[in-house]
């Protein structure tokens, strides 16, 4: 089922708008009470718009961390990769100290990337936010299924059924364990999946998206699904 804070937006770029108030928000109460904000980052093309909009936003950017919730294996700096989408929209026009931002080492290959960022996730947990998308077929992160080991933090997906075919991905405990989840959908090609899911399908993305999370999805996402969400 779907999250009970699910909000129809509508088009992209109110979810953007929308997304970026929610982790300012978090980011300032993370700071205020822990000296530190956790940042998970979603890859594929729905986030782009709100890291391009966060690039523009005044912050106190040297308490942010952050971290990917999963990669391809691609050569460092490829522009397939997630992390360099989010570079060049975002993380290279602020002042996150270079320290701070955590890319998964994907160049190194599935299993040896998967090992040492599994490191990082275990020093890190709990994150204070973590950024979901989802796939037409209802995957999240690079899993693509509900099977696989469910006691490694990250995982090295060998054969992915999209290109590429190796990948790392965080695993549902540390993306479920976190403060908060933001997921944000958008799309026609998203709507048979969103409505799946809210029929109870069991989709990855049913199983790592908590009861209390934010949902927002634009209208063209939302047209398959047979309740109205929450208005803003």
């Amino acid at each position: 089922m779907l999250p009970v804070n699910c909000k129809i937006l509508p088009n992209p770029e109110e979810v953007a708008a929308q997304a970026c108030r929610i982790i300012i928000a978090e980011a300032e109460a993370a700071i205020r009470e822990r000296q530190v904000f956790r940042l998970v980052l979603a890859g594929g093309d729905t986030p782009r718009r709100t890291y391009e909009m966060l690039a523009g936003m005044a912050q106190d950017w040297r308490d942010w961390e952050i971290f990917w919730s999963d990669e391809r294996c691609l050569p460092a700096g490829h522009a397939g990769r997630n992390s360099r989408m989010a570079q060049d929209v975002w993380l290279s026009r602020v002042a996150i100290p270079a320290g701070q931002i955590h890319p998964i080492p994907a160049e190194l290959g599935a299993a040896r990337a998967a090992a040492e960022y599994s490191k990082l996730v275990i020093e890190r947990q709990p994150f204070d936010l973590v950024i979901l998308g989802m796939g037409d077929d209802g995957h999240t992160a690079s899993l693509f299924s509900t099977d696989g080991d469910h006691l490694a933090p990250v995982l090295a997906i060998p054969k992915a059924p999209k290109p590429p075919g190796e990948r790392v991905s965080l695993n549902f405990q540390p993306l479920r364990s976190c403060r908060q989840q933001l997921v944000l959908v958008t799309g026609a090609e998203k709507s048979a999946a969103l409505f799946a899911w809210q029929q109870g399908v069991s989709l990855p993305i049913a199983h790592v998206v908590r009861n209390d999370a934010c949902l927002l999805i634009d209208a063209d996402a939302a047209q398959s699904m047979n309740f109205m969400a929450s208005p803003l």
